[in-house]
């Protein structure tokens, strides 16, 4: 006969506080992403151009493209925003939402802009350039 796993109260709790702790570090980077939306989507712009992970005819647009993307998540349902970045889920372990949102527009969406020549590189190099900025524009 198998064995029934129930968990004890204890470990219930504890499974509880740290889901409740996940939620709430989600909801403070996604609020702080709206105050800093357009120092932010400068930022992520001039990295990806910078990095030549994007070439482009237009940086203005591009930069006005991402931060529409910004607006865009923090108007959002969690679930649409799970939604979105399920299939990028495993680029990284435990990833930024803001970065990997983002990230997901820019291998996605961006690639079909009038403005977009071309993006390079990998899903991770992408993701790790965004990432830089949204950690050092808001922590």
């Amino acid at each position: 006969m198998a064995k029934i796993f129930r968990p004890s109260h204890r470990e219930s709790t504890i499974l509880s506080n740290i889901e409740s702790s996940k939620e709430f570090e989600r909801k403070k980077i996604i609020k702080k992403a709206k105050e800093n939306v357009e120092s932010l989507s400068n930022a992520i712009a001039m990295k990806l151009i910078e990095q030549n992970l994007i070439e482009t005819t237009n940086k203005n647009e591009i930069e006005n493209q991402i931060l529409l993307c910004l607006k865009d998540l923090t108007r959002a349902e969690d679930f649409d925003v799970d939604y979105k970045v399920a299939p990028f889920k495993n680029i990284v372990s435990n990833p930024n939402i803001v970065s990997i949102y983002v990230a997901v527009f820019v291998i996605e969406d961006l690639i079909n802009h009038k403005d977009i020549i071309d993006i390079y590189g990998a899903d991770d190099e992408i993701y790790y350039c965004i990432n830089k900025q949204v950690v050092k524009h808001l922590k």
